[in-house]
């Protein structure tokens, strides 16, 4: 890995909008920490891009997409951020008396209105 220090968020910005660039990651956030790491994928190359409002910004060359994803766990293990696995298209917001074989005793449902008004 290398790493160079950089002045100026524009130049981080310039970077990251460099055309053919891919964002891969982005892990931390300015507004309620002090670091924010936006990892990218140029040509060839492995790119983590430090935005920092407490330290120097840095830009880090990976020599390989292993080395990058290693980083991005690191990343969010230092700023707190779990891990989540990959559920699909869970519906969380599934009630439990919407199964469809289930009876509703106390509970209720549209069926059981009734149209007086």
């Amino acid at each position: 890995m290398e790493e160079m220090e950089i002045r100026s968020w524009l130049t981080l910005d310039a970077i990251r909008k460099t055309k053919g660039a891919e964002v891969v990651e982005t892990v931390g956030n300015l507004q309620t920490g002090h670091t924010k790491s936006v990892f990218v994928v140029i040509e060839d190359d492995y790119l983590e891009l430090v935005y920092s409002d407490a330290a120097s910004n840095t830009v880090r060359r990976f020599d390989d997409r292993d080395e990058l994803d290693e980083a991005v766990e690191e990343r969010r293990s230092e700023n707190g951020e779990e891990n989540f696995s990959d559920n699909g298209d869970q519906d969380y917001d599934k009630d439990e008396d919407e199964e469809d074989d289930e009876d509703l005793e106390d509970g209720f449902s549209v069926e059981d209105e009734s149209e007086s008004y």
